[in-house]
């Protein structure tokens, strides 16, 4: 099976190609970088061409509200006419548990209009919701100061593993079009101030973190399970403190919601 994956050389997209291939399919990483951009449309009608997925895994390069919301729209509305063009017979997206509740968010205002597109095309599809990564919990921090100390909301969230979250993509994107949403998730449920201090503490970095009630998240105020899958989700297997052992080689902190560069 041909799947193209949109966003193929970032973090989830590069994992996610290398499985593909493992199990015999053919799987074609679609970047920038690779001569495809799909805010031009630029490469879209070659690389999809005799595909029968296509795998969403890209990301907005700006986080400016109306940035980051023309990126997505944009996009999704090309690869889904060209997707049409080339008789592409299976959508799959990745975003984010709890994208509906966090409209407050430029970033997640633009999320939900993905969706939403997605949900109006013609094409089957399959949107794949994922909690945190526990590769940008670093960079959780990073937009969280306020002055010199950490602030978060004493919430309950469930990261995974970016492998997990691409074994997870790929398991979807080979199966048939659910047509819906499918949640999935890390094994274990954490506080997100806490987590924040076990990851700073094992990186040496003596950043306070503060649990702060009004803390925001991505702009978005959080009430306790926003940001916990429901009951039938998929769970990863890595559990926390086998992640941090392997991670030695560390992912420079990012935004935490860049599920791909």
């Amino acid at each position: 099976m041909k799947i193209v994956v949109i966003g193929g050389t970032g973090l989830i997209g590069s994992k996610l190609v290398n499985k593909l291939r493992e199990h015999g399919h053919e799987a074609a990483a679609a970047a920038p970088n690779t001569g495809v951009n799909t805010l031009t449309g630029d490469g879209l009608a070659e690389v999809l061409k005799g595909a029968s997925v296509a795998v969403d895994v890209s990301n907005s390069p700006s986080w400016e509200d109306a940035a980051v919301l023309k990126f997505f729209e944009t996009s999704t509305r090309n690869l889904l006419t060209y997707e049409a063009a080339a008789g592409v017979g299976h959508h799959v997206a990745l975003s984010v548990v709890g994208t509906d509740q966090l409209a407050e968010s430029g970033y997640f205002r633009a999320k939900i209009a993905q969706e939403k597109l997605i949900k109006e095309s013609s094409i089957p599809y399959s949107i794949v919701r994922a909690t945190q990564f526990f590769e940008f919990i670093k960079g959780l921090a990073e937009i969280s100061m306020v002055g010199d100390k950490v602030h978060l909301p004493h919430v309950l969230f469930q990261p995974m593993a970016a492998d997990d979250v691409a074994s997870a993509v790929g398991r979807i994107a080979v199966g048939p079009p659910v047509n819906g949403i499918v949640e999935i998730g890390g094994p274990e449920q954490f506080r997100v101030d806490e987590l924040v201090r076990r990851r700073l503490a094992s990186l040496k970095d003596s950043r306070e973190v503060i649990a702060d009630p009004n803390a925001l998240y991505s702009g978005a105020k959080l009430s306790e399970r926003t940001l916990v899958p429901g009951n039938n989700a998929q769970l990863g297997e890595t559990r926390f403190e086998i992640w941090l052992t392997q991670s030695a080689a560390q992912i420079p902190g990012a935004h935490p919601q860049t599920h791909v560069a």
